[in-house]
């Protein structure tokens, strides 16, 4: 996997706001539909939509229509390549270590 700076962005979007975390702790137990998560997050179908865009945009969440409605669960390759980039943007490589040496 390769770090993409803007796909970078796209998934530290998604998880650096409170109503999206909590959309993705009630997705954690399976696919829900658009108008369960309305009620269970007591929010409207507008920002329902704002925050679903984010989400599906960074790859960590997918949808699929039905009928009027749409449905959406986590993507496992999603989640995957979301841990990817964490691990990799926190862990120090050997060309730093060089460029700042300790002594």
């Amino acid at each position: 996997m390769e770090l993409n700076p803007e796909k970078c962005a796209k998934v530290f979007k998604a998880l650096c706001d409170e109503k999206r975390l909590m959309i993705l702790e009630l997705l954690r137990s399976g696919e829900k539909c658009a108008c369960i998560l309305i009620d269970q997050m007591e929010i409207g179908q507008s920002a329902l939509s704002y925050h679903m865009k984010i989400l599906c945009e960074s790859g960590i969440v997918e949808s699929r229509q039905e009928g009027k409605w749409t449905h959406y669960n986590i993507s496992e390759q999603g989640s995957d390549y979301a841990m990817f980039l964490l691990k990799s943007i926190t862990t120090p490589t050997l060309e730093a270590e060089h460029n700042n040496p300790s002594d």
